[in-house]
């Protein structure tokens, strides 16, 4: 692999990206929106409400917030490549599963894995295996990471509803699961690596020695470099991981019922389905727009954009009682949601550099599964008590509004500097 990396016209960083972007696209197999095409034909099928549902998806965003800081330290004792092969492996056989799934505790047990799985080893690996190969390129890679998960959303949703209209919702489990296998094992498992150092390369395919200079990578500010302990001393680390925590929570909330909700307005099944979609294709669109924003605007002006958009999104969703109305808050919100995909994975390796990467997601990736497990709850319980999702659309964005504020004080940390007096 060595010889292979160094020799290639193109940096290896750009096929790493294409194998971390597999896992992305392949992981929707536990995302909310296509969770959110099963919702209805199997709470109608299995006589199951919409919260014991989505309550699977809480399960599994609150056993991740355990496995996180674990899965940050195997990310550095084992690498990249092992756990996110062995993750794709359990991944496929665990939704292929949920085609027997037909009692309670079955579909938690394998909803819930899946979920884990989605929450923390596909996204914190992809991601941070992303950040080890780029620096300066980092908020491009990432969003073009972070769009791939958007083709996923796109797709596997689409495809699970055409297999449930004319298979069933136990055949649409089963062709998921075998497509995570088919595009995202080989790749995987034969083209991703730790670092560029491992292979004797530098990140963003910079020229080693002395060759760089002259060059953009010569002029560049010296990375970071923080400890976990370091890193976990400073006001930053908790104000970014609590602020994307609560974004999360507001994805959550939203997506997983954003069909049931669309339904609900009297919109109808290609309405709700179409949502969905410009859902998701926005938020391939945000991850590029936001990637390419957050090179340019400091890191917390562009996070807290983003959580403006996100709460004015959401302060929407009640008034869209049209199809046009819900396309259009759909889309807005995708948008949004794209940009906490991004933003939030650059901050942490700008703050802290790539030396204790792993560690340092691994213990704030709790916060993001948490925030997703009380927000898919949240939603689902304010339906079944009032028969309606404005409340929660209410209350998720008055969250939305206060986290703005976390985020603006969400600035770079600086190490002490200690005055030594001469003797």
């Amino acid at each position: 692999m060595y010889r292979l990396a160094t020799r290639l016209p193109f940096f290896y960083g750009w096929a790493i990206l294409f194998a971390a972007g597999s896992t992305m696209i392949v992981r929707n197999s536990a995302a909310s929106l296509t969770l959110a095409v099963f919702i209805y034909p199997m709470s109608e099928d299995l006589g199951w409400s919409r919260t014991l549902i989505a309550g699977a998806a809480s399960l599994g965003g609150l056993l991740a917030t355990g496995a996180s800081p674990l899965v940050g330290w195997a990310l550095d004792r084992y690498g990249a490549r092992v756990i996110l092969t062995g993750s794709i492996l359990v991944l496929g056989i665990a939704t292929v599963s949920l085609a027997w799934a037909t009692v309670p505790i079955a579909f938690y047990l394998a909803y819930a894995t899946i979920r884990v799985l989605f929450s923390s080893p596909l996204n914190l690996g992809s991601s941070v295996v992303v950040s080890r190969w780029f620096v300066r390129r980092r908020g491009r890679s990432t969003g073009i990471l972070f769009s791939s998960h958007s083709i996923g959303m796109i797709t596997f949703p689409l495809i699970a509803g055409l297999v449930i209209k004319y298979r069933g919702w136990e055949d649409a489990w089963i062709v998921l699961g075998a497509l995570v296998w088919i595009l995202a094992l080989g790749p995987v498992s034969m083209l991703v690596r730790q670092s560029p150092e491992s292979v004797g390369l530098l990140p963003d395919g910079d020229p080693p020695g002395e060759a760089r200079a002259g060059t953009e990578a010569a002029t560049a500010p010296e990375e970071p470099s923080w400890t976990m302990r370091e890193a976990a001393r400073t006001p930053t680390l908790w104000l970014l991981a609590l602020s994307t925590g609560s974004l999360y929570l507001l994805q959550s909330g939203t997506n997983i019922h954003q069909g049931a909700y669309f339904l609900d307005q009297g919109l109808g099944v290609g309405v709700s389905a179409t949502t969905l979609s410009l859902n998701a294709v926005f938020t391939g669109a945000g991850s590029l727009f936001w990637g390419w924003v957050v090179e340019r605007v400091p890191v917390r002006f562009t996070y807290a954009g983003v959580a403006l958009l996100m709460a004015g999104a959401l302060i929407l969703f009640p008034l869209a009682d049209t199809a046009i109305e819900a396309f259009f808050v759909a889309s807005v919100f995708g948008a949004a949601v794209g940009g906490i995909l991004v933003v939030p994975v650059v901050a942490y390796a700008n703050y802290f550099g790539r030396r204790s990467l792993s560690a340092i997601r691994g213990v704030t990736e709790p916060f993001v599964s948490l925030g997703q497990a009380i927000g898919a709850l949240f939603s689902g319980i304010v339906y079944d008590v009032t028969g309606s999702y404005r409340s929660a659309f209410v209350v998720l964005a008055i969250i939305g509004f206060v986290t703005i504020g976390m985020l603006l004080m969400t600035r770079a940390p600086k190490r002490a500097v200690v005055a030594v007096i001469a003797p």
